[in-house]
């Protein structure tokens, strides 16, 4: 599987962005999906994560009721909604495709995208 991350950029505090991962491969529906961070500085983190069929997402606490993960297995692509932006949200977005679930332990992902960068300025 091949992972494509995209729509970061740059957003005021309180905006919103949707950061989109398309994969390649036909057995994407079979993968549980994840997306991580990485601020300047510190160590990759998780973000949330979504059962291969939708049915269940996972968030860390930092981001629950501001962050909202999907999927379109039609589409190869799982997506990342994020709204009411903080400065401490800034960083390196990552999508991931686990085999063993939606864990939220990145030893758990088998394959990794290339990160998009999200900015929030206060």
């Amino acid at each position: 599987v091949q992972l494509q991350a995209s729509g970061g950029g740059l957003v005021q505090a309180g905006g919103s962005l949707r950061l989109s991962c398309a994969a390649s491969g036909r057995t994407f529906s079979s993968y549980a999906m994840g997306w991580f961070r990485q601020a300047p500085g510190k160590e990759r983190e998780f973000v949330a994560s979504i059962t291969w069929s939708g049915s269940s997402t996972y968030y860390a606490d930092s981001v629950k009721g501001r962050f909202t993960i999907s999927r379109d297995n039609a589409k190869n692509t799982v997506y990342l909604q994020m709204n009411s932006l903080k400065p401490e949200d800034t960083a390196v977005y990552y999508c991931a495709a686990s085999p063993r679930g939606a864990t939220p332990f990145q030893y758990g992902y088998n394959y990794w995208g290339q990160g998009t960068l999200v900015t929030v300025s206060s």
